[in-house]
């Protein structure tokens, strides 16, 4: 097998794949942080010290959260192709990867948004609840804006979470770095093509994580 130039590496695999994964993780993280961030408020405010308890529907959501974010990711993928096929119309490329992807990503965003959302200070709330401010207003005007910093941390380290998803996702048909690392790299014995994808994935990872860092510190 010929020596593939790292240009060509670089020109014909790496970029068109890594745009693929861009667009796999910039959806996923859409869907999964909007239906987390849902998922997590209703877990949040039906706590026993939330601001509308409700045992029994916090115990069947964390419960729904839990069962979700024990599978693993590849059992996922396969047993919900039928969903994905009838969702997407087919069960492979990057689109029909959102599927899994979501279904993975949202109860994994919802636990880590959960966690930031605990962090606000009883005090607040109990003093907005003095000053008759609604349920709405104490989540958005309240929660929110004292979790904010905690809640930009819990997106980054979801993003990386999904990164790697999405880098799995492609080793059954959703295409991407993933894909490319398993067919060009791997499966044709080409260390070459495998190490430097894995390379493009380390960078990839620490740009978000810095990135991340920055919005943090600017609203903290």
């Amino acid at each position: 097998m010929r020596e593939i130039p790292l240009g060509e590496i670089v020109g014909r695999i790496i970029i068109p794949s890594f745009f693929a994964t861009m667009r796999m993780l910039m959806f996923a993280t859409v869907l999964s942080g909007f239906f987390g961030f849902i998922l997590s408020i209703a877990m949040y405010v039906t706590r026993n010290d939330g601001l509308r308890p409700n045992k029994i529907l916090n115990y069947l959501l964390n419960i729904f959260v839990s069962v979700i974010r024990s599978f693993p990711f590849v059992i996922l993928m396969v047993s919900i192709i039928p969903l994905t096929r009838f969702i997407t119309g087919s069960s492979i490329g990057w689109k029909a990867a959102l599927v899994p992807l979501t279904i993975a990503g949202t109860p994994f965003m919802a636990r880590m948004f959960e966690n930031s959302l605990k962090e606000t200070n009883p005090a607040l709330i109990e003093a907005a609840k003095s000053f008759g401010a609604s349920d709405l207003q104490i989540i958005f005007r309240v929660v929110l804006i004292e979790t904010l910093p905690s809640l930009i941390s819990s997106s980054i380290l979801s993003i990386i979470q999904l990164l790697g998803l999405s880098a799995v996702a492609g080793t059954v048909g959703a295409g991407g770095l993933g894909a490319s690392a398993l067919t060009y790299g791997y499966q044709s014995f080409n260390d070459k093509v495998m190490y430097s994808i894995v390379a493009v994935l380390f960078v990839l990872v620490i740009i978000i994580q810095i990135s991340g860092d920055y919005v943090y510190k600017k609203f903290k």
